[in-house]
C-alpha cells in the first residue's frame, strides 16, 4: 500500500491538472445531480418494538387525521382576554392552508390571555417543507398580529425548521486558517488543507444530499458531517503536508517529497479515516435511524475528505512547488528542523518519572470525568432553545396558560379488537385519578369504531425527571390488553431506554475492531489496548465536562442556553463514535512515528521523545485547528451540535494535551519493550501492513532540490 500511495503522489505531482480537473468534475458533477435530484431532510424516530411505536402505528391505521405531523398556535394578549372573533378568522385562515386536515381550539386554560389552536395536517411531517409551511402559518395569522397579539409557534413542523447555517463553519475556517498561517509562516501553505478540506466537504456534503433521495437523513447530519469533516479533512492534509516539507527540507525534488509524504504520512491517514469510518459503523448497532443515518453522513464525508488528501492535495503541492516552504527557506542549503525542542525536552522530563506522571495525568483525568457519574440523558425539547426561538417563546406560554404538562400530552391508545369498548370509562377514571395526571379529555373513538384514543396531560414538561418513571407505572398499572402511550413524552422514554440498551454493544464492537486494526498496522497487542484505553479516558474526561457545563449549568449562558438541560441521549452514543475515531487520528500518526523509530534504533524510550519531538508540532497545530472548529459549532442553535461541538474540542484539547505529552510517553516509558510484544502464533498470521514503511527508492537523479520560483 505505501508503494502504491507513493506512485499516486508521485503522479499527481508529476501531472497536476489532471488531477485538479478530475476533482472539479466530480464536485461539479455532485452539484448538478444533487440540484436536479437531491433530496430533503428528514427525522425518522421510528422505534421497532417499542410501545410509544406500537400506538403510533395503531393511530396511523385508525386515526389518520391523527398520525399526520402537528403546529401549535399559541396566541396571548397584550391587554385582557383573547379577541374571540380575531381568533375564530385565523382559524379559517389556517384551515384553508395546504394539506390542513383540521383547526382545534383548546378548551380555557389557566388565563384568558392565552388562546391555543392545534393545526394537524393530513401527511407526516416528513412530507411537508417546514420552513415554506411555517411561513405559511405566520401569513395566516399576520391579522392577529395586527390586533395586537402575540403570536408564537409550537409543534413538530416549528420545531422541524432548521435555522440557517455557515456561522459555526465560517469561524472554525478563519480559525484553522490563522493556526496554519502561524505554523508554516507560508500563505501557501496555510492555504492548501483548508482547499483540499472543502473540496472533500463539497464532494461529502453533495453525497448525503443524494443520500437523503433514497432514505431519510436527519436534519442534523449534514451539519455533524461538516463539523467532522471539516476538522479531518483539514488534520489529514496537514499530516500530509508537514512530511513533504520535511522531504523538501532533505533536498528532494516536489515529486519526489509529495511521493515519499503520500506513501508515508499517506499511509497514515488512509488508516486513520478507516478508523472513524469503522466508529462511525458502529452507530448502526442502534437501529435508530436517525441514528444510522448520522453515521452514514458523516462516513460520506470522511471518506471524500480522505479522498482530497489522497489524490488532491499530491496534485496542488504539485502546483505549490517549494511554495509551501517560507521564502527564506527555498534558497538551496537552508536548514528546516522538523523537531519540537520543547516538546523533546518534556518527553525527556516525562521519561525520568513516568509512574508520577502517569498517575498525575490519570487523576486529573478522572477529575474531569468525575461529573459523568451522575448525568441524565434525555432527548432536547423545545424547552431547550434559546428565548430568541418562537418554539421556545410558544413552549413557555403553553405552560403558564395550560400547565407544563401541554408541552407534551399522552396519547392513550386502545385496540377495541382486544380490549372491550366498556373498559374505556374505567380507563378514563384510572387516569384521571393518578397522582401525574393534571387533566384527561374524553376518549376519542375511530370512524370504524375498532380503536379509541385518550389525551392525557400529565403534571410535568417532558423533560421533568419524573416522566419516565410516571409512563412506566402508567403501562405496568393503568392500562388494559391492548392500549399502549405514545406523544412526545412516551417517545422520549422509549428512545431514552432504546439508546441506553444499545450503548455498551456500541462501545463493544467500536473498542473491538479498532483494536484489531490497530494489532494489523503496528503488529503490537499492548499498543492497541493502550491507544483503546487513552481514547476511553479522553472521551469519559468530555462526558464530565458536558454534565458540568449543560446539566449543572456552569455554561448555559455563556452558550446561549435559558437554563441548564439534561445531556441529549443522542450525544452519549454519537460522541463516542466520533471521538474514537478521531482520536485515533493522533494516535496513528504519532505511534507510527514512534515505531519507526523504534525499528531504526531499537532504543524503546529514545524512540517516544523523537517520535513526540517529531509530531509534536504538527499534532499541535492540527489539535488547535479541531479545537477551533468544534467549539464554532458550539455557537450552533442546534442543542445536539451544540453539546457536540463542546464534546468533541474538549476531547481533542484533552487528547492533545494530558493524553499525548503525558500519559503516553509516561506509560510507553514504563512498558519500553513491551510497547511493541506480539506473540509468535499471532505474528505469523498478520498480514504485513507497513504504515509508517519507506516508500520505494526514488530513481536515480531524483534527490536534487528543485530551484526556487523567480
Amino acid at each position: 500500500m505505501s508503494r502504491l500511495l507513493y506512485r499516486l503522489g508521485r503522479a499527481a505531482a508529476l501531472r497536476p491538472w489532471r488531477f485538479v480537473v478530475a476533482w472539479l468534475l466530480l464536485v461539479g458533477a455532485l452539484g448538478g445531480a444533487v440540484a436536479v435530484t437531491g433530496g430533503a431532510l428528514h427525522d425518522n424516530y421510528t422505534l421497532d418494538g417499542s410501545g410509544s411505536q406500537e400506538a403510533t402505528d395503531l393511530l396511523t391505521e385508525r386515526f389518520p387525521d391523527l398520525a399526520g405531523a402537528d403546529a401549535r398556535v399559541v396566541v396571548r394578549a397584550k391587554d385582557g382576554s383573547v379577541d374571540p372573533a380575531a381568533l375564530a378568522q385565523a382559524r379559517t385562515a389556517l384551515a384553508a392552508l395546504p394539506h390542513v386536515s383540521g383547526v382545534e381550539p383548546a378548551p380555557p386554560g389557566r388565563t384568558p390571555a392565552i388562546g391555543l389552536l392545534t393545526v394537524r395536517y393530513d401527511v407526516p411531517v416528513t412530507d411537508l417543507k417546514p420552513a415554506e409551511t411555517l411561513d405559511r402559518l405566520e401569513t395566516a395569522t399576520a391579522p392577529l398580529r395586527a390586533s395586537g397579539h402575540q403570536v408564537e409557534f409550537g409543534g413538530q413542523v416549528p420545531e422541524n425548521v432548521t435555522a440557517p447555517g455557515g456561522a459555526a463553519e465560517a469561524v472554525g475556517i478563519v480559525a484553522a486558517l490563522v493556526i496554519l498561517l502561524l505554523a508554516f509562516g507560508s500563505v501557501v501553505a496555510a492555504g492548501l488543507p483548508l482547499i483540499v478540506a472543502l473540496a472533500g466537504l463539497g464532494a461529502g456534503v453533495s453525497g448525503v444530499l443524494l443520500l437523503a433521495a433514497v432514505t431519510d437523513v436527519a436534519t442534523t447530519a449534514p451539519t455533524l458531517a461538516i463539523m467532522v469533516g471539516l476538522g479531518v479533512g483539514i488534520d489529514y492534509a496537514l499530516f500530509i503536508l508537514t512530511r513533504h516539507r520535511e522531504g523538501l527540507a532533505k533536498g528532494l525534488s516536489v515529486p519526489e517529497s509529495v511521493g515519499r509524504a503520500m506513501g508515508s504520512a499517506g499511509l497514515s491517514v488512509l488508516f486513520a479515516g478507516f478508523t472513524v469510518l469503522l466508529a462511525l459503523c458502529g452507530l448502526v448497532l442502534s437501529r435508530v435511524p436517525v441514528f444510522m443515518t448520522m453515521g452514514f453522513a458523516t462516513g460520506i464525508v470522511v471518506l471524500a475528505t480522505v479522498a482530497g488528501a489522497l489524490t488532491l492535495l499530491p496534485a496542488v503541492l504539485g502546483l505549490a512547488g517549494t511554495r509551501v516552504l517560507r521564502r527564506r527557506d527555498r534558497v538551496e542549503g537552508a536548514v528546516i528542523s522538523t523537531d519540537a525542542p520543547v516538546v523533546r525536552r518534556w518527553a525527556d522530563r516525562v521519561a525520568r518519572r513516568p509512574l508520577a506522571w502517569a498517575l498525575a495525568g490519570l487523576v486529573l483525568l478522572l477529575t474531569l470525568a468525575a461529573p459523568a457519574l451522575g448525568m441524565r440523558t434525555w432527548p432536547s425539547d423545545a424547552s431547550s432553545e434559546p428565548d430568541s426561538n418562537t418554539v421556545r417563546r410558544a413552549y413557555d406560554l403553553i405552560a403558564t396558560g395550560y400547565g407544563p404538562g401541554a408541552n407534551g400530552p399522552l396519547l392513550v391508545t386502545v385496540d377495541l379488537e382486544r380490549t372491550p369498548a366498556s373498559e374505556l370509562p374505567g380507563l378514563t377514571r384510572r387516569l384521571a385519578a393518578d397522582r401525574d395526571i393534571a387533566a384527561v379529555a374524553p376518549p376519542l373513538t375511530s370512524p370504524d369504531r375498532t380503536a379509541a384514543v385518550i389525551v392525557a396531560t400529565p403534571e410535568f414538561g417532558p423533560q421533568d425527571e419524573g416522566v419516565r418513571p410516571m409512563v412506566d407505572r402508567l403501562r405496568a398499572d393503568v392500562l388494559p390488553p391492548g392500549s399502549e402511550i405514545t406523544g412526545l413524552t412516551a417517545v422520549y422514554v422509549d428512545l431514552s431506554r432504546v439508546l441506553e440498551d444499545r450503548l455498551w454493544p456500541v462501545i463493544g464492537v467500536v473498542v473491538a475492531t479498532s483494536f484489531l486494526m490497530l494489532l494489523v498496522v503496528f503488529r503490537s497487542v499492548i499498543a492497541p489496548i493502550k491507544a483503546a484505553a487513552m481514547n476511553l479516558l479522553s472521551i469519559a474526561a468530555a462526558y464530565g465536562v458536558l454534565v458540568a457545563v449543560f446539566q449543572w449549568g456552569w455554561g448555559a449562558g455563556l452558550l446561549g442556553l435559558p437554563h441548564a438541560v439534561p445531556v441529549s441521549s443522542f450525544i452519549v452514543l454519537l460522541l463516542f463514535a466520533v471521538l474514537f475515531g478521531v482520536s485515533m487520528d493522533y494516535e496513528v500518526f504519532l505511534l507510527s512515528r514512534v515505531r519507526e523509530e523504534w525499528l531504526r534504533t531499537g532504543d524503546a524510550r529514545g524512540s517516544v521523545t523523537t517520535g513526540l519531538a517529531a509530531t509534536g508540532r504538527v499534532i499541535t497545530s492540527a489539535a488547535l485547528i479541531m479545537v477551533a472548529v468544534f467549539l464554532g459549532f458550539a455557537l450552533d442553535p442546534g442543542l445536539v451540535i451544540k453539546q457536540m461541538g463542546v464534546g468533541l474540542a474538549v476531547a481533542v484539547a484533552v487528547d492533545a494535551t494530558v493524553v499525548r505529552l503525558v500519559l503516553v510517553p509516561a506509560v510507553m516509558a514504563l512498558l519500553g519493550g513491551a510497547n511493541w510484544w506480539l506473540p509468535g502464533p499471532l505474528d505469523r498470521i498478520l498480514p504485513k501492513v507497513d504504515v509508517h514503511g519507506p516508500a520505494e527508492d526514488s530513481p536515480a537523479g531524483e534527490k536534487e532540490r528543485e530551484p526556487a520560483p523567480a
